[in-house]
C-alpha cells in the first residue's frame, strides 16, 4: 500500500522548510493520508470518474473522522486509507455534499493521527504563502501561493461563490490539504487547471474548496445526514463559450436525455430569463424549486430555436448509497 505515494513527490526546491513555521510541520503533515477507493464498474460515476480512484483525505477529528473531496468516494464500495508510515485502514463513507463538493469518511480502525484544525481561508491574504499537502509527508508537500479567491462554475452543474486558486500546481491535488500560515486547514483540493501568465504561457494551478464551508454542515455530514436539500438536476455537462452556455454532453438516461437535448445545443433562456454564463444558468435552475420541478428552456440547435420543458431529477437518487465496509 505504501506504493500509493510513489510518483507524486514534489520537487525538492518546492518543499516547505520546517524552520519557516511556528508549528510542527511534520506533525501537521501527518494528518493527510492517502485514499484508495474502488467503485463498481456499473456505477453511474464509473464512466466519467473511473472505477478506481486515488487521492487524499484529511484527519479533522482524532477519533477517525476525515474530510476529502467528494468525487473520490462517490458510489465507492470499498475505501482504504494509508498513513505516511504505510499503515492501511479501511474506511466507511459517511456522505457527500453536492453544493460544496466535500466528502466525509470514518476510519474503521484507529489511525492514531492528529486532527488538522479547521481554519478560515478569508483570513489569508491573496498572494500569501500556503502549503499544498498530499499524503506522504514533506516529500509530498509544496510551498504555494494563494493566487486568487473568486467564483468558480464547473461543467457538472456545480458552483462556488468563492473558490481558492493556488500555484504552482501540486502533482496529487485531489483531496489534498491547503494549510494556512498558522497550520490550520483552509481548503481541500478539487481540480487541476491552467491559466496564462503575464508572458502568455500556460501555467498549472489548483482549485481548492474553502474550509470555512465545512463547519455549518459538519454535524450533518458526520452523522451521515444530508447537509443540504437536494437541488434540481438536468444531467448535462456544459461549457461557457463567450456569452453562451453550450451543452457539451448529456448524461444517458438523465432528465436532459429524456427531453432529447443534445451535445451542441445552446441554452438561450431559462424560465424566460436570458442565460449568459454557467453561474447564472445553475443559480436560475436551483431557484426553481426541488428535484422534479419542470425547467422551461429556450434552446438553439444549429439554426433552429425552440422551447423545451425538462422535468428535473435528483442526481443523488441515481447513485449507489454508501454501505458499511
Amino acid at each position: 500500500m505504501a506504493s500509493l505515494f510513489a510518483g507524486y513527490e514534489v520537487d525538492e526546491e518546492l518543499r516547505p522548510p520546517a524552520r519557516a513555521f511556528r508549528f510542527d510541520l511534520d506533525h501537521t503533515l501527518s494528518s493527510v493520508v492517502a485514499l484508495h477507493a474502488r467503485i463498481p464498474e456499473d456505477a453511474q460515476s464509473a464512466r466519467s470518474l473511473g472505477a478506481e480512484r486515488l487521492g487524499n483525505a484529511i484527519v479533522i477529528r482524532a477519533d477517525g473522522l476525515l474530510l476529502t473531496i467528494g468525487y473520490l468516494i462517490t458510489e465507492a464500495e470499498q475505501v482504504t486509507l494509508v498513513a505516511n508510515d504505510g499503515a492501511a485502514v479501511p474506511a466507511h463513507v459517511l456522505g457527500i455534499d453536492g453544493p460544496t463538493g466535500f466528502g466525509m469518511l470514518y476510519a474503521l480502525e484507529p489511525l492514531g493521527l492528529p486532527a488538522l484544525p479547521i481554519g478560515d481561508s478569508r483570513t489569508v491574504e491573496t498572494g500569501a504563502e500556503v502549503i499544498a499537502a498530499g499524503a506522504g509527508g514533506r516529500e509530498h508537500a509544496m510551498m504555494a501561493r494563494l493566487l486568487a479567491r473568486e467564483p468558480f462554475s464547473g461543467y457538472w452543474e456545480y458552483h462556488l461563490d468563492a473558490a481558492l486558486f493556488t500555484e504552482p500546481d501540486h502533482p496529487h491535488w485531489n483531496g489534498a490539504a491547503l494549510i494556512g500560515p498558522t497550520g490550520d486547514l483552509i481548503g481541500v483540493g478539487s481540480l487541476h487547471m491552467q491559466h496564462l501568465d503575464e508572458d502568455g504561457e500556460a501555467r498549472g494551478l489548483n482549485m481548492f474548496v474553502p474550509a470555512e464551508l465545512l463547519p455549518p454542515i459538519l454535524d450533518d455530514l458526520a452523522a451521515g445526514r444530508p447537509a443540504h436539500a437536494p437541488r434540481p438536476w438536468l444531467g448535462v455537462l456544459s461549457r461557457q463559450v463567450g456569452s453562451h452556455v453550450v451543452i457539451a454532453e448529456v448524461t444517458p438516461g438523465g432528465p436532459a436525455a429524456r427531453a432529447e437535448l443534445r451535445a451542441g445545443d445552446i441554452v438561450h433562456r431559462l424560465a424566460g430569463k436570458p442565460v449568459r454564463d454557467l453561474a447564472g444558468f445553475y443559480k436560475g435552475l436551483w431557484a426553481l424549486g426541488a428535484p422534479g420541478v419542470f425547467v422551461p428552456l429556450t434552446v438553439q440547435r444549429e439554426n433552429d430555436v425552440f422551447e423545451v420543458e425538462v422535468r428535473s431529477g435528483d442526481r443523488a437518487s441515481r447513485q449507489r448509497k454508501p454501505k458499511l465496509n
